[in-house]
């Protein structure tokens, strides 16, 4: 088992012990098992440094203020993420758990998962320092990131906005340029300016639907690829 989870995790530990308390759920350190720690000191540890490695990657990569960039990384360490970062690795099969914990799903429970990623996170910065952490996290991080920029760009209009407003003094605005079809059967043509020049057109069933299509386009026009 310990062989498998190295594997996956990408990480080769020095002392085994680490990555056995970092598996190790207190109800299973509770259980007589007294030889071993549960991992919440661990988790303690991994929180902290999983923020300092995830504010160090925004700040690499993001060009947003300090309100932006503390939302970001919210997003990226929330137990949702974790959850989906424990899930990748199939964690909850290498956990001890004690019986009670294991026979009510506790493997797959998201707040234990999350805990338990964090314990890993610490496990392998004790063992190795910083290095092998970020090689780690990285991944995960960026993934998380892609996957938030795309449902993020399934409102194009917010999108843009967002994007507009990060340069003080430009101006968006939206205009009808066209209908035609009967009632029930309605097509709209909408153009988004921007500080009047044209950036996008869009075409849909109503106003909005032409206007988040013509968001789009400017969007792909900026480079923003959804």
């Amino acid at each position: 088992m310990v062989t498998e989870i190295m594997e996956k995790i990408g990480y080769v530990f020095q002392n085994r012990e680490l990555l056995e308390n970092a598996l190790t759920h207190s109800s299973y350190a509770n259980e007589g098992n007294r030889h071993l720690k549960s991992n919440e000191r661990l988790e303690f540890l991994g929180d902290s440094v999983l923020g300092f490695i995830t504010a160090r990657y925004l700040f690499s990569h993001e060009n947003g203020q300090e309100g932006e960039l503390t939302k970001l990384r919210a997003s990226l360490v929330c137990e949702k993420a974790l959850h989906s970062y424990a899930l990748q690795l199939n964690l909850g099969q290498y956990l001890l758990l004690g019986k009670g914990e294991r026979l009510t799903g506790g493997a797959s429970r998201p707040s234990i998962l999350a805990d338990a990623f964090e314990a890993l996170i610490a496990a392998i910065y004790l063992d190795g320092g910083l290095e092998p952490v970020e090689r780690f996290l990285l991944p995960f991080l960026e993934q998380e990131r892609s996957q938030q920029r795309k449902v993020k760009f399934k409102d194009y209009k917010t999108a843009l906005q967002e994007i507009v407003q990060q340069n003080p003094g430009e101006h968006l605005e939206y205009e009808l340029k066209g209908e035609s079809g009967p009632d029930h059967n309605k097509q709209f043509v909408m153009e988004v300016h921007l500080n009047s020049n044209v950036i996008g057109t869009g075409r849909g069933r109503s106003k909005k639907e032409a206007e988040q299509q013509a968001a789009r386009e400017a969007l792909k026009l900026m480079g923003y690829d959804d």
